[in-house]
């Protein structure tokens, strides 16, 4: 089954959901696609109309959810692309909530423009008992949380970089967590300098504000990262050190993220030019393949403000009234600014690359050891000798990880994106002849 719209925007967050709507608006036919049951990704998740103003930013969910149901926009939950098989083209699968293949076949969907808003995931770096139960990534216990899990009375240790963690802890202590500390790698005068360019972002600086009196009773320490999690059958207590000294906090949870890396695959699948861990995007937002356009975090990681800008652009720019879209560059040229700042406030210590001991595992999917990968040049010849980012995951954790440690690129782009049945990628006349066998 094949379908063609004007325009197809992949990824229903912020960036996502504003590109479609301006160009739904523009008059254009536009199919919004995502894998999650609902739109807003995970800034917005779990966001309901009637419930969303008591969360931050749900004033701005609440508007954009109003704007692109009026908009004639379709959005298409639960599939995720998992393959280009011709320009122009895209081919889907569809996924549960959880992003598991429901096994009910596979659509086309053809485009004239394309835009891929497919936000960000968090960095992991390997320590040891990283792979203990109880031991998440921030963000991942922030979503799990929102989805259902009860963390009331838990004793939570938040760790690792960025703003998320200090997000991360407002919203565990206000849904009856006792988290016991914010543990932030980077130094206090880096973090100094960010909190001082803030002043030309005032609602950024409210926002931030806010987020630490949430958790007013959570410590909250600069150059300070985790060495290492214990525990028989799940975490117990994490050992932390600020360089100098260590010390060991017993807690139920341990939620640990070193800030956030660009979901550059299906980018790359399509032949979008990657500079220094972006997408190379042009003023209208357009990549260096023609008609395909990125934006939020592929371009930088930013935030909410510049997502919904940068969607905007583009779908203005696909939709055609290109001076619409040219009357929000100053607004992006100084969200882009932030980001770069961002980048550099959190950029991760040094210390951090001999976390890992010689039996830390690196690759979870596949077992690889961290010695097993110090003899290997490249991340092609990691893939061949140890079968490390071959396993589910295809890469995401351990190799933005392995970039870290070993300074690997890792550039290859084959289909599928996502793991997919046989039948998913054979074209329909080898999906009949697998059939017939």
């Amino acid at each position: 089954m094949s379908v063609h719209f004007d325009v197809v925007v992949v990824g229903a967050g912020p960036g996502g959901m504003a590109a479609a709507t301006v160009a739904a608006e523009a008059g254009c036919r536009v199919c919004l696609l995502d894998d999650n049951a609902a739109p807003g990704g995970q800034i917005w998740r779990g966001f309901k109309a009637e419930t969303a103003r008591k969360y931050p930013h749900g004033g701005s969910f609440i508007r954009w959810a109003a704007r692109i149901q009026r908009s004639g926009c379709i959005a298409a939950q639960g599939w995720q692309v998992v393959d280009q098989p011709a320009p122009g083209l895209l081919r889907l699968d569809q996924v549960d909530g959880c992003g598991n293949e429901r096994g009910e076949g596979r659509r086309e969907i053809g485009f004239e423009k394309l835009i891929v808003a497919t936000g960000a995931r968090e960095r992991f770096l390997p320590f040891p008992g990283w792979t203990l139960p109880g031991v998440m990534g921030a963000g991942g216990l922030q979503a799990l949380v929102k989805a259902g899990l009860d963390p009331r009375g838990k004793r939570v240790v938040l760790a690792g970089s960025g703003p998320l963690l200090l997000a991360v802890g407002a919203g565990l202590a206000g849904a009856g967590a006792n988290v016991l500390g914010i543990c932030e790698q980077a130094p206090i005068t880096r973090l100094a300098g960010f909190a001082l360019s803030l002043l030309a972002h005032p609602g950024k600086l409210v926002e931030g504000a806010r987020y630490r009196l949430k958790a007013l009773r959570a410590a909250y320490r600069s150059g300070c990262w985790v060495v290492q999690a214990e525990g028989r059958g799940c975490v117990e207590r994490v050992t932390l050190t600020d360089g100098h000294t260590q010390w060991s906090i017993d807690c139920d949870w341990l939620g640990c993220g070193f800030h956030l890396v660009p979901n550059l695959e299906l980018p790359r699948l399509l032949g979008c030019r990657i500079v220094d861990g972006s997408v190379a995007v042009d003023r209208l937002q357009q990549s260096s393949v023609p008609g395909v356009s990125c934006v939020g975090e592929l371009t930088g990681i930013g935030g909410l403000e510049k997502a919904l800008v940068e969607g905007q652009i583009a779908g203005w720019a696909a939709a055609g009234p290109e001076p619409e879209a040219l009357r929000l560059a100053p607004q992006r040229q100084r969200l882009q600014q932030f980001a770069a700042r961002l980048d550099r406030a959190f950029a991760l210590r040094p210390e951090l690359r001999a976390l890992a001991s010689a039996e830390t595992m690196v690759c979870r999917c596949e077992d690889v050891q961290f010695s097993a990968l110090e003899g290997c040049a490249n991340w092609r010849q990691a893939k061949l000798h140890t079968r490390c980012g071959m396993g589910a995951c295809q890469g995401r954790v351990c190799g933005a990880a392995a970039e870290f440690l070993f300074g690997w690129k890792n550039v290859s782009a084959r289909p599928p994106v996502f793991p997919a049945a046989v039948s998913t990628l054979a074209s329909p006349e080898d999906a009949s002849e697998l059939l017939d066998r």
